[in-house]
């Protein structure tokens, strides 16, 4: 699917690596809002709801003829969007009280998977050699990085525990929900480029927040999950994450999907894992072992490979 599209004041590429920078908070600050006594589905429905406010007055006094052309059709599929983000967050957040940052962060991260297999079927996008050689690479550090947390060099060898063992334990759980995210993730993304290409940046990202934020609200409600009452420092840092992760880094890979398909925007996203163990180690003092850096380290090579693509 194409569009006559304007070459954009500022270059795509740009805009994706200060999305990768802003996303990599996010782990981190969800880290310290759990660590306030806020549970994951407030995390997340605040994030969304700080989120949508910042946007609302933008969106109405500059994009009212915007909003007042869309279809049905359309407010449909942003409240399709909004749906799997809800779902994303949701899944992803809860992750974070069961895993490591960096296995979440790098489990969720493998969206790419999903994106590039939905937009070969459903979107018929072509799927060139360098973006699939990029994908398998950045994949498979990413695999690399998330067992890195269970395995251990041995010798000349590898040492991981029995399979049965691992499927037991919270870290399961958590890796279960971080790929839940990764899946949700990826058709929001797929969802979002069709109706990018209609609306600009502000009004389709107020929709979706909007859309996933009453998602959230009625879940939160219908689990009797109460709003208010947390600490200060709860509210601080869930407003924090809908500022910096929320609307600087999500909002940036959303606006390179109006320049960009939807697959390569995915696959930049493994940078994530990155920056969120480099912020872990200078923050938590969480040194990575030698497979956490080897399976970084491929992470770039896929992600500098994938970028090569016409």
């Amino acid at each position: 699917m194409t569009t006559s599209i304007h070459r954009p004041a500022l270059h795509p590429y740009l805009g994706i690596t200060i999305g990768v920078l802003a996303v990599s908070t996010a782990s981190i600050i969800i880290k310290y809002a759990l660590a306030a006594g806020a549970p994951p589905l407030v995390i997340a429905t605040y994030r969304l709801v700080f989120a949508s406010l910042a946007l609302s007055t933008l969106t109405l006094a500059r994009h009212r003829a915007e909003l007042a052309s869309l279809t049905r059709r359309d407010l449909l599929l942003a409240g399709g969007t909004g749906l799997f983000l809800a779902a994303h967050f949701a899944a992803w957040i809860t992750s974070l009280q069961f895993t490591t940052v960096a296995s979440s962060a790098v489990l969720v991260s493998a969206s790419p998977l999903f994106v590039g297999i939905l937009s070969f079927t459903i979107l018929r996008e072509k799927l060139e050699r360098a973006l699939m050689g990029g994908l398998v690479i950045a994949l498979f550090g990413g695999v690399t990085v998330g067992l890195s947390d269970v395995c251990a060099v041995s010798g000349w060898g590898i040492a991981c525990p029995p399979l049965a063992d691992f499927v037991q334990g919270n870290a399961f759980v958590g890796d279960v929900l971080a790929l839940i995210g990764a899946i949700a993730i990826a058709i929001y993304l797929l969802m979002g480029r069709r109706l990018r290409n209609k609306l600009s940046l502000i009004p389709y990202i107020f929709l979706s927040y909007s859309a996933a934020a009453i998602t959230l609200l009625i879940v939160v409600l219908v689990s009797r999950q109460p709003l208010f009452g947390y600490t200060p420092a709860a509210y601080f840092w869930m407003a924090l994450l809908a500022l910096v992760p929320q609307l600087i880094g999500h909002s940036a890979f959303n606006w390179a999907l109006r320049y960009l398909p939807a697959t390569y925007v995915s696959v930049t996203t493994l940078g994530e894992p990155i920056g969120s163990t480099a912020l872990a180690m200078m923050l938590f003092a969480e040194t990575p072992g030698l497979l956490k850096l080897a399976g970084g380290v491929l992470i770039l090579i896929g992600i500098l490979l994938a970028s090569r693509r016409k």
